[in-house]
């Protein structure tokens, strides 16, 4: 199997974080050892995420006892591609390149323009998909069933 699309641990955090705070009543708050608790993830990695999240403008925090991180952006209003952004600082080519720069067949490659749109397909098609789509899509058909109907 071909892996086209990997999804970094931290972005992957940030969709569980914003997945759960999302399914939860608006206006609550969410510590990240609440989260980390819940899904035994790393507490340093994870509150950095939530910290990345919050400057980013999609969580903010509330000092004290009783604080914590709540949504406070609408997520149909941030795209896959700017949640990367703010988690990693940078968005990335999908092929053609890893850690260390170029494919090291890349000076020979015959495909680097078929990879090339590939890549744009994917970046536009990824600049389009909403966090709200990517990790609340089953929930929201069902809601327009449900109102379809009448329920």
């Amino acid at each position: 199997m071909i892996e086209v699309l990997k999804i970094t641990k931290k972005v992957e955090y940030a969709l569980i974080i914003l997945k759960y705070m999302g399914e939860k009543p608006v206006g609550e708050f969410h510590s990240a050892r609440e989260i980390c608790d819940q899904f035994k993830l790393p507490f340093d990695t994870t509150a950095k995420v939530m910290q990345s999240l919050n400057n980013g403008g999609i969580l903010t925090s509330l000092q004290g006892a009783n604080g914590g991180y709540q949504i406070s952006k609408n997520l149909n209003k941030i795209t896959y591609l700017e949640l990367e952004e703010i988690i990693e600082g940078k968005t990335r080519d999908f092929f053609c390149q890893n850690a260390k720069g170029l494919c090291y067949l890349h000076s020979s490659c015959n495909i680097i323009s078929p990879v090339d749109r590939l890549n744009r397909k994917i970046k536009n098609f990824l600049s389009d998909l909403t966090v709200e789509e990517l990790l609340f899509e089953n929930i929201l058909e069902s809601e327009i069933i449900f109102k379809g109907a009448g329920v």
